[in-house]
């Protein structure tokens, strides 16, 4: 058993500096970025691309940004989905600094940014009547999970934040290191992989339905899950694709327009998890799972 602990403990340490660094470099990105003065740029005809795109950046302050933009009318709905459905939270950088499932980071970008655009124009084409506001907005940055920088010192936006956010990752990575150490120590590898292949069809509508869970464990426990052998790339692709971070959260604050953001929450659920299905389907046919 201490052996299991000290296993997934050394695992999780040596990725901590790596999470540090990162998010240090992330803070950076969104202490300069601002795009409620250049919000017309995801209005024109590259809209949902430039969302999608957008999305992928590892962390949810899009998507919240996206979410308020578009409460205020200043977005459309396909573009928002765009984002959405882009949005990754900490997958990206779990995967990076996971050595060989590094591999997945350029498979997943490419899927998830043409899903993200995809729809993004599909749903735009469905409502070209949509109308948008032109009414001024607050300043709004992509701040990391919808902190607020403002009256902060550097000290705490660009050290203690990271810190922080880098910790509470490794906690949620050490857990699910925990979980497999003890399960592959109790079953074994070979039972694992054996027991995949009969749930590739089944996995992304648990996984999507995790994503949905609007907290940067959700996409921290479903790419260590991955990482770990426990579930298909599809699979992983599902429940990323339904991990919008907080801006599913900020459309819910909405309360006069519940029923818009229940369709929101169905819409996303319901594409992510044909997106793991066909995904799987391809790797089945590949011999890949």
């Amino acid at each position: 058993m201490w052996e299991v602990i000290l296993d997934a403990f050394l695992d999780t340490l040596v990725v901590f500096p790596f999470l540090l660094v990162i998010y240090i470099l992330i803070e950076f990105l969104e202490h300069r970025t601002s795009f409620t003065r250049n919000h017309k740029i995801l209005q024109g005809n590259l809209a949902p691309l430039i969302g999608s795109a957008t999305g992928l950046v590892p962390q949810c302050g899009f998507s919240v940004m996206a979410a308020k933009l578009y409460d205020k009318g200043l977005i459309r709905t396909g573009t928002l989905l765009a984002v959405l459905l882009a949005t990754s939270d900490e997958a990206f950088i779990i995967l990076l600094s996971s050595g060989t499932a590094a591999a997945a980071i350029m498979p997943l970008v490419v899927i998830k940014l043409f899903v993200g655009a995809g729809i993004g124009y599909l749903v735009n084409f469905l409502y070209s009547a949509e109308k948008l506001s032109d009414a001024g907005l607050e300043e709004i940055h992509a701040y990391s999970c919808g902190r607020e920088h403002e009256g902060h010192s550097d000290l705490k936006v660009f050290i203690v934040n990271p810190l922080l956010h880098s910790l509470k990752i490794a906690f949620y990575l050490l857990i699910v290191n925990l979980v497999f150490g003890f399960i592959i120590d109790a079953v074994g590898e070979e039972q694992i992989a054996a027991s995949m292949l009969g749930g590739a069809y089944f996995q992304p509508f648990i996984t999507a339905l995790i994503g949905l869970i609007p907290n940067c464990a959700s996409s921290a426990i479903i790419t260590g899950t991955y990482v770990h052998g426990g579930i298909t790339f599809g699979s992983c692709v599902a429940g990323l694709c339904a991990n919008a971070g907080l801006g599913l959260v900020v459309l819910f604050k909405n309360t006069k327009k519940l029923k818009r953001n229940l369709v929101f929450v169905l819409t996303m659920y319901l594409i992510s998890t044909a997106v793991g299905i066909i995904v799987n389907s391809f790797m089945v046919l590949l011999n890949l799972i």
